[in-house]
């Protein structure tokens, strides 16, 4: 019988161990761009979503849903569910909480991508670093947990379209267009944006040359949550060039504008893998992620062999 992981025991795994998982699969030698592309499949009240991996010995794939009028019901708007196989029997070996496993290993991918570059900046600020996260969801949250989990923080800032009560995790909340963001931006070592905005939340003008900055909010095309001023200053880490260039709007929005160059990003295999790359410090590095299945994969045997430990 395939054992099951509900939300607890998926995120029992933590942040640390979550970001050590997915960076060991890339020293290892892993090929995100080798990965299957997820199937989007039009449905009646939304899409479903089909992610499958394989890699190390385990294979798995991510069944999700995502019906924008759950939120009229009070219901979700995403759910998922992960089936782990044995690659070798493939014979089923777990049925994890994907939710729970999407909350987890986004924030591993983006801190895995520049753990390095978030340690060179925390020992340039001894006090912490300041960080701004637009969203305070589920992965503004993880984002900002899973940071502070590596590097300690001095001020976090939440920020979103009409403000609110602070969240645990954040020092204040800023609505979207409080004359204080710009200032928190401007002196932010770290910046994530987590929204659902399809138009950029963030000025590049007023980010700092050291900062770095993490976006996960946007995987369509014509959807982004950086503007090309941004993208033009930065070195650009990604996932999977293929998938930077079939997905991640914060991207393709700017090589059309003519303000990035796309021979110009940097993967994640590039700076992780064998003799990886180094990154300049003379400007900013922005962290696009788009999500891959491999990456459900790596966090789901990590979490599923802590549980059979336990």
């Amino acid at each position: 019988m395939s054992a099951i992981l509900d939300a607890e025991d998926v995120f029992a795994l933590g942040y640390a161990a979550a970001v050590a998982a997915v960076r060991d699969a890339l020293a290892a030698g892993l090929d995100p761009d080798h990965d299957a592309p997820r199937s989007v499949l039009g449905l009646a009240s939304g899409q479903g979503l089909l992610m499958p991996s394989e890699a190390g010995g385990w294979f798995g794939v991510k069944v999700a849903t995502v019906a924008p009028g759950n939120a009229a019901r009070g219901l979700p708007r995403i759910n998922a569910t992960y089936l782990l196989h044995d690659s070798g029997t493939l014979a089923p070996a777990a049925i994890l909480d994907g939710v729970a496993l999407t909350t987890l290993r986004t924030p591993a991918v983006s801190v895995g991508a520049c753990l390095d570059r978030l340690h060179v900046l925390a020992d340039l600020s001894p006090g912490g670093l300041r960080l701004v996260v637009f969203g305070v969801g589920p992965q503004g949250e993880g984002h900002a947990r899973t940071i502070r989990a590596h590097v300690p923080l001095a001020d976090v800032t939440a920020v979103t379209r009409r403000g609110g009560a602070t969240p645990v995790w954040a020092d204040r909340h800023l609505a979207a267009e409080d004359a204080a963001v710009t200032g928190c931006v401007g002196k932010a070592d770290v910046i994530v944006t987590a929204t659902s905005a399809r138009r950029p939340v963030v000025d590049g003008r007023l980010v700092r040359d050291s900062a770095l900055v993490l976006a996960v909010g946007s995987h369509e095309p014509s959807v982004r949550e950086l503007d090309g001023v941004l993208m033009g200053r930065a070195t650009v880490i990604v996932e999977s060039r293929g998938v930077a260039l079939r997905e991640a709007g914060d991207v393709i929005l700017a090589v059309q504008e003519g303000r990035f160059d796309p021979t110009s990003l940097v993967t994640m295999a590039d700076l992780l893998g064998a003799g990886g790359t180094a990154l300049p410090g003379d400007r900013p590095t922005v962290v696009k992620t788009s999500g891959m299945a491999w990456e459900d994969l790596v966090v789901a045997v990590a979490a599923y062999r802590q549980w059979r430990a336990a």
